[in-house]
């Protein structure tokens, strides 16, 4: 797995993510994300911006309803809007402060998260990769692909199957998880493409299966068209380049 990524970041270099701007809107951002595309999380965003729901303390006192109708161009408004009341009534607990996640435990902290309305696996994965700067490895379509292809599925396809893939191989550092991640989704769009992927060049081709059998049947060539986008896969909320 290092040396995948190695070559990843030889090939791509850092891609400078980081998590929006700030714990409030790196963790909003990543419930809205949900079943979306990131430029309709940023519409959203800037609708609660502009009515100054833009706190934990705001997001309770905001009636749901209001808040669904704020939250209208992330989709699946109604749902979203009852889950960000459920994560503002959860960070009470904490008065509001994601400093007091960062040094608990990073797969408590994930534990606790999944037991909120609305948080699943790759949200609580970005809520503690992203805010707490905690190492738990985020897994996207993205990722999956790229694996598969690698022949290196897990025997337990599920999410958890994937991310222990990565976090049983790989030091336990937040920086490394975070920059990998990235180049992974790199990757998936410069060349893992869904249909036809750019075996020619690819910095992974004498690992790969899939590289190697497109290579013997002599389907190397780059596909024709445009870049495949996936506009549901990927920590959408984070890229945000320094």
């Amino acid at each position: 797995m290092l040396d995948v990524y190695h070559r990843f970041y030889e090939r791509y270099g850092p891609q400078g993510w980081w998590p929006g701007e700030g714990a409030f809107e790196t963790i909003v951002g990543a419930i809205l994300t949900q079943n979306t595309s990131w430029s309709n999380v940023e519409k959203a965003l800037a609708v609660m911006k502009e009515a100054r729901v833009w706190s934990f303390p705001a997001l309770r006192k905001t009636p749901e309803p209001e808040l669904a109708q704020l939250v209208r161009s992330s989709g699946y408004f109604n749902a979203k809007a009852k889950k960000l009341k459920a994560m503002a009534a959860y960070m009470a607990g904490y008065e509001d402060e994601v400093a007091h996640w960062r040094t608990r435990d990073s797969k408590e902290l994930r534990s606790e998260l999944l037991a909120v309305h609305g948080v699943g696996p790759e949200t609580a994965d970005d809520i503690v990769l992203y805010v707490a700067h905690l190492p738990s490895f985020v897994i996207d379509t993205y990722t999956r692909r790229i694996v598969n292809r690698l022949g290196l599925e897990p025997e337990r396809a599920t999410y958890e199957g994937y991310q222990d893939l990565f976090e049983a191989n790989l030091p336990a550092e937040a920086a490394l998880f975070n920059e990998y991640h990235a180049l992974l989704d790199a990757h998936a769009k410069e060349t893992c493409l869904k249909r036809e992927p750019r075996c020619r060049g690819c910095c992974l081709l004498d690992l790969c299966p899939t590289g190697l059998r497109a290579s013997v049947s002599g389907a190397v060539d780059e596909p024709r068209g445009s870049h495949e986008e996936m506009p549901n896969a990927g920590p959408r909320f984070s890229a945000r380049r320094a």
